[in-house]
């Protein structure tokens, strides 16, 4: 029992003897505990999936989740490692007095333990007691209607203890096997081993600035949404192994180049700095690189989610111009008798109407290639398009232009570029007379695929391929439209999501019993008062995922600084005391401490600044996706990010050089 109970004392007295590294492990460890128990309650919660709107946002927060598990696993992991170099030289201690590896691996079973008890506890009842504030953000978020009840999903609990104590378990073991595996001088010794000063490997440091650049190209010149979709993952992981080896090679050439500044480098305050810069910039590149990774992440979640919502209500409005709209179409050209039916079935006579909009298109899709466009609608690849027609007529008259077309001759919007002219199947070549922005009357849809926007004298000039389809014909996805909006000021919006509900249902069958006569039609029916809702659960919840993770990765960086601060300032304690013994200053020290976390600090935050500089088309083609059409908005947005970011970098730059001078100057 005794025996028991010195490793017990053991672990508590190490975790008290190392309590400046301790201390902020275990709070991170609270943290991701905390978060992933109010990301669970609230993807489980009754009260948020009854919202409206609320199942869009339970999705979101559901991959969330996934993200917050891998995240703290490999973050933790990242942080063990400067709790295990520090203690590395106690264990070793331990060992030469005549422990056993045995005996130290029960040390580490209580230290585990009592770390793990504490982060899985304290987070779960941090998170129960923050829980609600979190509700209320969310439901502020995705417009809910706020409770002042408290509602946890109690399963929440074991889910989170039984992750993080398989984390906290495998911590545990990872530890044991590095202590197992290594002898006891080495243990001794370790925490003044340090590293060979690095070979500056010209070879890596070009490669990283080849694969940075290509990945900068695609993110530039990536035109096809289906492409972006999947370009732009592939040119993040470009970017990261590029970031990766520029921080880990070509920081150690910047050094080496500066050491062979005689005028920069033989002065005080640069001469121990750069020396001690060289020395362990390898692993220091690793650590610096992993910050400008986790500040870019922030920079892209933060700015993107916030600007949709900020500009959330200028989407609604280009997706729904009217209260309700509906769009009725047939292989054939509609008649005024049609289009009073549907008028009839979609709205009571006695309602009061206004603005009332109508007019004819055609919408199909296909394959648009260097200026060819193939009516087809089974192929899915890069170049695949959603198609409108319009008349001249209809484009002067709700663009309020006054353009002429001559015969052959078309406007044209693509999302693909230029071109002097276009082949449409069937139809033969038309001249481009100019090109048009995107028509604010174009009706929108979330869509994954690119958009081609084409204005014709007359949609007549489509009839052979109507003709060739007939009445039935279904080989391509092509269809003679009619849109037809209108406000209804009188009802109220849960007014109108009953009203509209209902009419919708009855519409669709109706329209199905008179115009199921061999003929193929199309019928669409939408609302702005019931999709409101959804949109705002599925951006709002967006954002608040994007906050969450964001708090996560930049508290991950600032723990990331703290510990490679910690850790390089009590291996650079014993050189700085070598220093004032031959004279240099206190004074000398700041100075030279400023000069090396200035050069270090500096790199990550600059680095992030450059990578969403270059996303921001990316990120704004895919904004489109979404019907963000504002440009300056997120510039602006993406601006004011990066400020709050510089903000808080700068802040955790002072916090940390003061605890770094604090140690190596023996204060």
């Amino acid at each position: 029992m005794k025996k028991r109970g010195l490793y017990r004392r053991l672990a508590m007295n190490g975790i008290r003897g190392n309590r400046q590294l301790y201390i902020p492990h275990i709070l991170a460890c609270v943290g991701m505990v905390m978060l992933y128990f109010i990301i669970t309650s609230l993807a489980e919660s009754d009260v948020i999936r009854l919202m409206s709107g609320g199942d869009s946002a339970q999705l979101l927060l559901k991959l969330g989740k996934g993200v917050i598990a891998i995240f703290a696993a490999i973050f933790l992991f990242y942080t063990n490692s400067f709790l295990m170099k520090r203690r590395q030289k106690e264990f070793g201690l331990y060992n030469v007095l005549g422990m056993s590896k045995r005996n130290i691996a029960r040390i580490l079973i209580w230290e585990s333990a009592l770390t793990a008890g504490i982060a899985i506890l304290g987070g779960i009842v941090l998170g129960i007691i923050l829980y609600k504030l979190a509700e209320l953000v969310l439901v502020q978020l995705i417009s809910g209607d706020v409770t002042f009840t408290i509602e946890l999903a109690w399963e929440a609990i074991p889910e989170t203890a039984f992750l993080f104590a398989i984390i906290f378990l495998l911590l545990f073991v990872f530890s044991l096997l590095k202590v197992r595996l290594t002898n006891p001088i080495e243990l001794l010794k370790s925490e003044s081993m340090g590293e060979k000063p690095p070979k500056a490997n010209w070879f890596f440091g070009l490669l990283g600035a080849v694969i940075l650049g290509f990945g900068y190209y695609l993110a530039l010149t990536l035109e096809s949404p289906m492409a972006m979709m999947m370009g732009f993952l592939l040119a993040a992981v470009l970017v990261m192994i590029g970031t990766y080896l520029l921080f880990m090679s070509g920081s150690v050439l910047m050094c080496k180049i500066m050491q062979k500044s005689k005028h920069y480098y033989y002065k005080p305050n640069h001469f121990i700095s750069v020396s001690s810069m060289t020395y362990r910039m390898k692993r220091n590149g690793a650590g610096l690189a992993s910050i400008c990774i986790l500040l870019t992440a922030v920079l892209v979640m933060l700015s993107s989610t916030s600007s949709i919502m900020m500009g959330i209500e200028d989407i609604l409005e280009d997706f729904y111009p009217r209260d309700l709209i509906v769009q009725f179409g047939t292989h054939k050209e509609i008649t005024d008798e049609q289009k009073e039916v549907v008028k009839s079935l979609a709205i009571d006579d006695d309602l009061e109407t206004q603005n009332e909009l109508e007019y004819e298109y055609i919408m199909t899709n296909g394959i648009f290639t260097d200026g060819n466009l193939a009516l087809d609608y089974l192929y899915t690849d890069d170049d695949y398009v959603k198609v409108c027609v319009f008349d001249i007529d209809t484009y002067n008259r709700l663009n309020d232009s006054s353009e002429t077309l001559g015969s052959g001759e078309v406007l044209l919007y693509s999302e693909s570029g230029s071109f002097p002219e276009i082949y449409i199947d069937s139809l033969g070549a038309f001249t481009v007379k100019s090109e048009i922005g995107y028509p604010s009357f174009c009706p929108l849809q979330l869509t994954i695929y690119g958009m081609l926007v084409i204005v014709v004298d007359d949609l007549d000039v489509f009839n052979p391929i109507f003709e060739m389809l007939g009445d039935t014909g279904n080989e391509i996805y092509i269809y003679r439209m009619w849109w037809y909006g209108l406000d209804v000021p009188g009802l109220s919006e849960s007014e109108q999501r009953s009203y509209f509900g209902r009419r919708g249902v009855d519409l669709e069958k109706e329209v199905f019993a008179l115009f199921n006569t061999g003929i193929n039609y199309y019928i669409s029916w939408d609302s702005l008062a019931e999709n409101r809702s959804d949109y705002y659960g599925m951006f709002g919840g967006l954002l608040f995922l994007g906050l969450f993770l964001s708090l996560m990765f930049v508290l991950s960086a600032v723990l990331i600084i703290y510990y490679k601060q910690i850790s390089e300032g009590y291996e650079d304690a014993s050189r700085f005391e070598i220093m004032q013994k031959v004279g240099m200053t206190k004074a000398d020290i700041k100075k030279s401490i400023n000069s090396q976390m200035l050069s270090v600090f500096l790199l990550p935050v600059v680095m992030s600044a450059v990578h969403i500089a270059i996303a921001s088309p990316i990120m704004l083609k895919l904004l489109r996706m979404c019907g963000f059409m504002n440009t300056w908005l997120f510039l602006g947005v993406a601006a004011a990010c990066l400020a709050v970011v510089v903000v808080v970098y700068t802040a955790v730059y002072k916090i940390t050089s003061e605890a770094y001078y604090g140690i190596v100057s023996g204060r």
